[in-house]
């Protein structure tokens, strides 16, 4: 079965191969994202939606051994430095303009989302590392978030199956917040302030809430910006505090269990943020990096879904998806709630 991202080794490593192995796989998840990104141009849906989507037709090609090397790179190793890149989004200035009692607000949405997504996974008989998986998909950046925390819960904790699942899912659930949202918002007669903070805090994919901003209004965009990068900071620290709760352990006889680290992706995050913020970087540069990030993500998002088990993934029926909608549920009535109560 073909294998998702494991960050602390806890399959068995494949057997070494030659730098020419990795280019037919990574040539077509290259290729994969190419087209992607060809029908997001022309039809607007996020890059990472087409990827995967193309994926997952591309999937019979899984059967051909040849091309796993480099869809494993692919799925595994860029992922890891797309997680890094990210931090080319984010500066420490950024998140100290949304003020004190909003940036609290937006940590106890994401971590009551990722609750939420816990309790839902075990009430409907997942595992507590699926609604990690789930809620925190929701809770922070959609589909990016769900190829990172899968990175740090490891194979062992959340099967490839679970991860399509909720790239599918999350998907789905942040283009209909997309088209209901913005228009629940018009309902309730928020002002620009309001309207920015609700979608910002809600929509689960950075472009889609970033999009919808703007569709309200320029003022709306410029807080739901503001907002979603927000949560989008907050992936490093979920990172960590997710690597610190779920520590990998050898289940071998004789092997001794491994000490909880926090994952160096996570690290590598902070010093771009932190780079990012000094000002010292061109734009130009931080952009670059940003769009790179996006592009790795995509194609690690392409791997994952030729590498994906389908028929593992119909036999899972429509139950995950209801934890996505219950996380989905939690981070609309919280940042609903708190926009309603926000002087416009």
């Amino acid at each position: 079965m073909p294998q998702a991202a494991d960050l602390f080794g806890d399959i068995e490593a494949t057997p070494k191969v030659r730098l020419r192995d990795y280019l037919p796989g990574l040539t077509v998840a290259v290729l994969a994202t190419l087209a992607a990104a060809s029908l997001t141009d022309r039809y607007g849906v996020p890059l990472t939606l087409m990827a995967l989507l193309i994926g997952l037709a591309l999937n019979f090609l899984s059967a051909d051994h040849r091309l796993t090397p480099g869809l494993t790179l692919a799925a595994r190793e860029l992922l890891r430095w797309a997680i890094v890149l990210v931090g080319a989004r984010i500066t420490f200035a950024q998140i100290a303009a949304l003020g004190p009692e909003a940036l609290l607000m937006v940590i106890l949405t994401v971590a009551v989302t990722i609750g939420v997504g816990v309790l839902a996974a075990r009430a409907l008989g997942f595992t507590s590392a699926f609604g990690v998986l789930a809620g925190g998909a929701v809770a922070i950046c959609g589909g990016s978030a769900a190829m990172a925390l899968s990175a740090t819960l490891g194979e062992r904790r959340v099967r490839q199956a679970e991860l399509t699942v909720v790239l599918i899912g999350i998907s789905a659930m942040s283009s209909l917040a997309m088209v209901l949202y913005p228009a629940a918002a018009h309902a309730l007669g928020f002002s620009d302030a309001q309207a920015g903070y609700f979608l910002g805090g809600s929509i689960h994919d950075v472009a889609q809430a970033l999009g919808s901003g703007y569709a309200f209004s320029p003022a709306a965009g410029e807080t739901a910006t503001i907002v979603k990068l927000a949560r989008v900071a907050l992936l490093a620290p979920a990172l960590g505090v997710i690597a610190l709760m779920f520590p990998a352990h050898l289940e071998i006889t004789g092997a001794k269990a491994r000490a909880a680290v926090i994952p160096w992706f996570v690290i590598g995050f902070f010093i771009v943020a932190g780079v990012n913020s000094t000002g010292f970087i061109p734009d130009r540069i931080s952009t670059f990096a940003a769009d790179t990030a996006a592009w790795m993500l995509a194609i690690s998002v392409a791997a994952t879904a030729i590498r994906s088990p389908l028929a593992e993934i119909m036999k899972t029926g429509p139950k995950p998806l209801l934890v996505i909608v219950a996380a989905s549920a939690a981070a609309f009535a919280l940042a609903l709630l708190y926009a309603g109560l926000r002087i416009a």
